[in-house]
């Protein structure tokens, strides 16, 4: 299941039923997992991890890289330019528990039904959720939500298109008949849906003008959730208002949520610009992704003193692959050899010591940081499931360990070079003149495209690499508009790229590597993979009947990944690291919620007294 929405994936067993009124033999259940039994029985008060006694007010200042011009979510998807307010003023049929892997309880919905053969799913509303202009949320909201983010976003078309007809069969159900039976996440996925007000966009505006659900718009949008819009300054800065008659309060999966009174987001456009606004106390909190700001731009006295705390927190809730991504839709790329030897020439541990204060690891993983990772060599269930392709992977999936080479000093260097030459020379390759040619006597020319000063740095530190193999390179820095449509139309040779992998893959691996999507403008597949035991293999993960089954299914995927050389995987560090102003208080953080801020957290008025006002 795609992490987009915050979602994980794959083989959900049938949770303990919630019996209920219901037609014919339908079996009603209030949660959903993928793994087994859910944790909390249907009668549960609230998650164990939640302070329900927490205090409410206060406000949280928050920071959002980059800008926003538009609220209207079904044209800007997940990661379109829209405020990250939308996930609090709207609402999915689900939510997740954050102690249990990939589980699901109502939200909008209070509960769900699904044959055996996971052929389809119905969902039933609860009759007390409402808008914020308190009108009753519908199964036409429902219907006309998934059609109109399918229509007008690639992500949720891709997302939902196995979703074949969507249909009212009750006063508050929603049928949800899927294109194949035994798919078994797609009763989950179906659970994250964002619903949107049918009646708000059928509607007019304050000028009397008809809304368009296809047209971006800065109207203060209608939603359902805990926070509404209070003001906003185009481009710079959002502040939610706490709706106090929410409807969802008392329900147990939002109790101990919601903490604060206001939640404000100010944008800004460079990190270094962010980190200096969070230590002037204009944000409450900061995450940090450079291991070099990390490591040296925390010296100030606010932190010399502990009013500013430094925290990581652990990442147990997925994986994930980030690499130089090779495009195969060129034709230079398409020998592994010559993707191999890139892989030869990049020397990970000089760069983790030059300019990662030797915080990182090296990623050997498409699963990297999760127990979906393959190691060894294919025994057991993996094996069985590789000897269905074996015609169709290389030899060295079954004979050789798969495992990065390592540099970080001059002999070691040196050797990986030296492997490099060997694999291009074999490939038909040659160096004239210190220039690699290709068997046909063309240079070979790469471009490495970045949309930012740090990536722009880690791909500059790799250029000299590849030069001495005789790469004739450049790295060339856009902006996120033109980096955009260079990627949505695979404009490009070499990008830095990253998938984020969830403990339970599943549809999503699809949209990742399979065949039918390398040619669809604004994929995920950048890479342009068209393999068809990567395409079986994804199928495999798809259709496990049990854990056991997704596990041996990942492995082998993973492991006929790496053996194709389709990126130089880069590194990875496990945790999130935040820097904070001490306000602000916690209960104990459950193994999968990361830091848990905003939600699990509240404003502490002692706290806050004894560091002083805020600027």
């Amino acid at each position: 299941m795609a992490p987009a929405l915050g979602g994980a994936a794959a083989v959900p067993a049938i949770a303990p039923a919630h019996a209920q009124s219901g037609t014919g033999d339908m079996v009603w259940r209030h949660g959903l997992s993928l793994f087994g039994d859910v944790k909390y029985p249907a009668d549960f008060k609230r998650f164990d991890y939640v302070n329900p006694d927490a205090p409410r007010g206060g406000a949280a200042r928050m920071i959002s890289i980059g800008t926003f011009d538009n609220f209207n979510i079904a044209v800007a998807g997940v990661k379109g330019s829209i405020a990250p307010s939308a996930a609090l003023i709207y609402e999915t049929l689900m939510t997740r528990s954050q102690d249990e892997i990939a589980t699901e309880y109502g939200l909008l919905a209070e509960a769900a039904s699904h044959p055996d053969d996971f052929s389809w799913v119905t969902y039933r509303l609860r009759n007390e959720a409402r808008w914020h202009d308190a009108r009753p949320v519908t199964p036409e909201d429902v219907i006309f939500s998934i059609e109109v983010l399918k229509k007008y976003s690639p992500f949720y078309a891709s997302y939902y298109r196995h979703v074949a007809k969507v249909e009212k069969t009750g006063e508050r159900d929603i049928k949800f008949t899927f294109d194949t039976p035994g798919n078994r996440e797609l009763p989950t996925i179906v659970g994250e849906l964002l619903v949107l007000p049918k009646h708000y966009w059928d509607g007019t505006d304050s000028q009397g003008r008809k809304r368009d659900i296809s047209a971006t718009t800065l109207e203060m949008p209608l939603g359902s959730g805990p926070y509404r819009i209070k003001e906003f300054v185009a481009g710079r800065s959002v502040k939610l208002e706490r709706v106090k008659d929410y409807w969802g309060a008392g329900i147990p999966a939002q109790v101990g949520h919601n903490n604060f009174d206001e939640m404000r987001f100010e944008f800004f456009r460079d990190n270094q610009v962010a980190l200096e606004a969070f230590k002037a106390d204009q944000a409450d909190w900061i995450s940090e992704n450079s291991a070099k700001q990390w490591a040296t731009a925390y010296d100030f006295p606010a932190a010399a003193d502990k009013r500013v705390l430094k925290e990581e927190f652990p990442i147990n809730d997925s994986g994930r692959m980030q690499a130089f991504s090779f495009n195969l839709r060129r034709d230079q790329f398409k020998d592994a050899r010559l993707r191999r030897a890139f892989n030869y020439a990049y020397d990970f541990e000089e760069m983790n010591k030059q300019l990662f204060f030797g915080q990182y690891k090296r990623i050997n993983s498409y699963f990297e940081g999760t127990e979906l990772a393959c190691s060894g060599l294919p025994q057991g269930q993996e094996l069985q499931i590789l000897e269905t392709v074996r015609d169709k992977v290389p030899a060295e999936v079954f004979t050789t360990p798969y495992q990065n080479p390592v540099g970080g000093n001059p002999e070691a260097v040196r050797a990986n070079l030296r492997e490099s030459a060997r694999l291009l020379k074999e490939a038909g390759y040659e160096v004239r003149d210190r220039k690699l040619v290709d068997p046909a006597g063309k240079p070979v020319t790469v471009e490495i495209l970045v949309q930012d000063p740090s990536a722009e740095r880690i791909a500059l530190f790799y250029k000299p690499s590849l030069e001495r193999i005789g790469v004739t390179i450049s790295v060339r820095v856009v902006d996120d508009a033109q980096y955009q449509n260079r990627l949505r139309s695979f404009d490009f040779d070499i990008i830095l790229d990253q998938w984020g992998e969830s403990l339970s893959p599943g549809n999503e691996q699809r949209e990742f590597w399979g065949s039918q999507m390398a040619d669809q403008p604004g994929s995920r597949n950048t890479i342009g993979i068209k393999n068809p035991a990567v395409d079986m293999l994804i199928d495999k993960v798809i259709f496990a009947k049990d854990r056991a089954d997704l596990v041996a299914a990942t492995h082998a995927l993973d492991r006929v990944l790496l053996w194709n050389f389709y990126v130089v995987p880069q590194f990875t560090y496990p945790f999130s690291r935040y820097a904070r102003w001490d306000r602000f208080s916690h209960a104990e953080l459950p193994k999968y919620a990361r830091s848990g801020l905003p939600a699990l957290w509240w404003y502490d008025a002692e706290k806050a007294a004894r560091i002083g006002k805020r600027s």
